[in-house]
């Protein structure tokens, strides 16, 4: 089994790449090909214009011109700060550590310890001592995912302003969309060991290649469809064909994209049974169990009976539709 299959990108000089997909979806092997801790057996990674890597050449991840942070920092416990930077820097460079732990917001704090800072503080020195060789490429594994969310906002926005006043090639794997979007200036969706969608936060957001992106990036929901005659069949009930803004794919099996507040429950017998209803103030979160074990979540301002059977219809226009993907 392939853990990754026709795997094609570039990471543009100077900007923030990020590699985003759910765990298993093959972004951390990826990463691990190019920095070198995994045998590229097919294919090459270039670099610059020279093959860094292929079947026939695996340079070990020390002889590689790329830096590293993971999701721990990976500090050297029993060393300060200063002598993690300086570690991986020349002997006639190793004077340099303190000034790239000013650049990190950690000045003064060199002679310190591991154990003594907090985990902002220790991923700010791990990204420093990633720095400090000034790498052609910095690969970042999930490297904000142990500290808390309101640190982790304010840690990546940072980050983001410091690697790019650097100048630095970053590629970033991370699974949370906020942090893509946060951090990155172009964004590779992976799914099953593939790209599926490769551009802009700005271009995934306006023009999705499938349901599934146009989810992660929108809030919106993934309903399974079936065009027929009268309209869009779905678990859900019937919904007609000008619910879908755009143009509707030629095809019989559709996913429906539609956000919540764009769903209006009507009672029906034959319809889903409600789930949960959770009151927001003047609106209510709705989530209906439909036909074939599917769910939607409905937000509305109208009274929901926690004992009946509900139906749903969209707005007008509000549905976008994309061929269904087939494994």
């Amino acid at each position: 089994m392939r853990a990754l299959e026709d795997i094609s990108f570039s990471a543009p000089t100077g900007e923030i790449t990020c590699l985003l997909g759910a765990s298993g979806c093959g972004k951390s092997t990826l990463l691990g090909l190019a920095a070198g801790l995994l045998r590229v057996q097919q294919g090459e990674i270039v670099l610059s214009g020279e093959v860094l890597a292929g079947p026939a050449h695996n340079p070990p991840p020390e002889a590689r011109p790329v830096g590293l942070v993971f999701q721990d920092g990976a500090l050297f416990p029993h060393m300060t700060l200063a002598a993690n930077v300086a570690f991986g820097l020349p002997k006639e460079r190793r004077g340099e550590a303190d000034a790239w732990l000013a650049k990190v917001g950690l000045a003064d704090m060199g002679a310190r310890f591991p154990h003594e800072l907090s985990g902002g503080q220790q991923q700010r020195a791990a990204l420093a001592r990633a720095m400090a060789p000034e790498p052609q490429v910095l690969l970042m594994d999930e490297p904000f995912a142990s500290v808390d969310i309101v640190l982790r906002r304010r840690l990546r926005r940072e980050c983001r302003i410091l690697l790019r006043e650097a100048g630095a090639t970053v590629v970033l794997v991370t699974h949370d969309p906020a942090e893509a979007l946060d951090i990155a200036d172009r964004i590779a969706v992976m799914e099953a060991g593939r790209i599926i969608q490769f551009g802009t936060p700005e271009e995934l957001h306006e023009a999705p290649a499938t349901a599934a992106v146009g989810a992660i990036f929108s809030g919106a929901q993934v309903i399974a469809g079936r065009r027929v005659e009268e309209g869009l069949d779905t678990p859900f009930g019937l919904w007609p064909l000008a619910s879908v803004g755009g143009e509707l794919p030629d095809a019989p099996l559709l996913d429906l994209l539609v956000q919540a507040d764009r769903l209006v429950p009507v009672p029906n017998m034959r319809g889903g049974r409600v789930r949960d209803v959770h009151p927001l103030g003047a609106r209510s979160r709705v989530l209906l169990d439909g036909a074939d074990g599917a769910a939607i979540t409905v937000e509305t301002a109208f009274s929901v009976d926690p004992d009946k059977h509900y139906s749903v219809l969209p707005d007008s226009e509000s549905v976008r539709a994309f061929p269904r993907f087939q494994t």
